[in-house]
């Protein structure tokens, strides 16, 4: 992804992460509660195989799609 993409993409995590904060699901390996940016990173790296600084550009749209997806259905 070229970083003009990139830098447009981890803004939108930011987001996504804003928007998760008090709505993850606990989780015994995180007693004091999960870090919503580091899931949504997560997240993006399982469903892609890769950092989505590495997502070609041309998935640019599915990845804010997922990450839509992701607010709507926190987990």
């Amino acid at each position: 992804m070229d970083k003009e993409n990139s830098s447009a993409i981890w803004k939108l995590i930011q987001e996504t992460g804003d928007g998760l904060k008090d709505k993850l699901l606990p989780h015994p390996n995180h007693p004091k509660g999960r870090n919503p940016y580091a899931h949504v990173a997560l997240m993006v790296k399982n469903h892609f195989g890769m950092s989505y600084k590495d997502v070609s550009d041309d998935k640019m749209e599915e990845v804010k799609e997922y990450l839509n997806y992701l607010r709507e259905n926190p987990e």
